[in-house]
């Protein structure tokens, strides 16, 4: 193991090494609170909760027909241009600007309830809500934002919430991506219940068409799966309050449970994203128990086994990278991939000590794998050639093996279940296949030479 204030070197953990250190020893290079922190390209979406992808303020959009001003410097605002593309949520955006002279003394609250009636009647139809988003700027003053939407609210007669950007909370037990899913369901009133409703909680985009998750709802009798991402209008936002019951797809999601739970009486069941097919299928008989109703995931597993094989057929022994910008838990697909017959030689992710449950099965398959944190700044080290593999899966991954062939996997699109190992093992098909006709091409226009 390399001492981490060597230069040059980047700093990582073997599985075997990883997995004697324990959920309660994690090694301060890999506690994210510990150290300065390596802002690449690899984690910026990590490392921002405002940056990129369902970041905060897109998140707090979530919620049909509303809007969000964002207070903020200068700096912390640039980067919602990039939701202002095509497609994008630009035009529900309106800033007020903090001055240095604000930052210093919390004189922009006062501007607030002005700027947010002035943003409401520039629209030309009336929001459904009106979200603030604040910064680390009003963390670190201390400002109570609640109170403040509260005014905004009793002046707008209009539902005013908070949104809570702040990369300071990030280690917190309340982070802004678990605050920010018990927002965008805040408006939600109580309703006469359903009995044949159930919501899925967990992401700000729908899971895939052909998730066989909703067939199998619909095999027991549930006719109506509520989905925050498929609410075409505020009437269907509303109707998220009938569901008889909640299935939480994502942790994050928990909170957001939890206020289902206390406010609307609307209990909750978990479940994982999960790549080994056996365990997907003893999550479905345990929904199934638990409803007192029997699920058949068999034909769905057969399909997406058949993809598994028929790729590691031809891809035994292959060698991998997997990053944790992606979507699965990197520590379940990679031992998911360990068991299928690849060669999973390195893992970049920051572990929780949740995850020890899948590293000590990592580190008894292969315990030599490392594992890169994409938050060390001594990741500038890190040099392709000195770690080549042939395919890389995640963001991230993709980012450090720009030779490999790559499977980004982090679509907003969802899979889960089967669907999900069928959808990525398809997925690596091709990028393998794309690779190699790269390769050939290559090499005939070499041998032209």
């Amino acid at each position: 193991m390399p001492d981490v204030r060597q230069l040059g070197v980047p700093y990582f953990l073997t599985m075997e090494e990883l997995a004697a250190c324990g959920p309660e020893a994690i090694p301060a290079e890999l506690q994210t609170d510990t150290h300065l922190i390596y802002n690449s390209p690899a984690a910026l979406d990590f490392n921002s909760p405002g940056a990129q992808g369902f970041g905060v303020k897109r998140a707090g959009l979530a919620v049909p027909g509303s809007i969000m001003l964002l207070i903020a410097p200068g700096c912390c605002g640039r980067n919602t241009k990039a939701l202002q593309a095509p497609g994008g949520c630009g035009e529900r955006f309106a800033y007020l600007m903090l001055s240095e002279n604000d930052i210093v003394t919390g004189k922009h609250l006062r501007k607030i309830p002005a700027a947010a009636e002035a943003f409401v009647k520039s629209r030309e139809a009336v929001p459904t809500a009106l979200m603030i988003c604040i910064t680390c700027v009003d963390a670190l003053l201390g400002t109570d934002m609640e109170r403040v939407c509260r005014q905004v609210e009793a002046r707008l007669a209009l539902p005013v919430r908070p949104c809570y950007m702040y990369a300071l909370t990030r280690e917190s037990r309340l982070p802004p991506m678990t605050a920010i899913r018990q927002t965008v369901y805040s408006l939600l009133k109580p309703r006469k219940k359903r009995s044949s409703q159930v919501n899925l909680l967990g992401y700000f985009t729908p899971l895939a068409d052909d998730s066989e998750l909703y067939a199998l709802l619909q095999s027991i009798g549930v006719r109506h799966i509520g989905e925050l991402a498929r609410c075409r209008d505020f009437a269907a936002y509303e109707e998220l309050a009938a569901a008889n019951f909640n299935l939480v797809l994502d942790p994050e999601a928990r909170q957001a449970a939890s206020w289902f739970q206390k406010e609307l009486q609307i209990p909750a069941i978990e479940l994982k994203r999960l790549y080994e097919t056996d365990k997907i299928t003893r999550q479905y008989e345990g929904l199934a128990h638990v409803l007192g109703v029997r699920l058949d995931d068999s034909a769905y597993r057969e399909q997406a086994e058949a993809a598994r094989d028929a790729f590691v057929s031809r891809y035994r022994g292959l060698s991998v990278a997997v990053g944790s910008r992606l979507n699965a838990n990197p520590f379940e697909l990679a031992l998911a991939l360990l068991e299928a017959g690849l060669d999973v030689r390195e893992i970049f992710a920051v572990p929780s000590p949740t995850d020890f449950f899948y590293i000590r099965r990592l580190a008894s398959l292969a315990p030599r794998t490392r594992l890169y944190t994409n938050l060390s700044p001594s990741m500038l080290h890190y040099e392709e050639r000195e770690h080549p593999v042939e395919l890389a899966l995640g963001a991230d991954a993709c980012y450090y093996h720009p030779g490999a062939a790559q499977v980004p996997w982090n679509e907003e699109c969802q899979p889960f279940g089967h669907q999900g190992v069928r959808s990525l093992f398809h997925a690596m098909t091709e990028a393998m296949a794309a690779a190699e006709a790269a390769n050939a091409k290559g090499s005939r226009k070499e041998a032209a030479k």
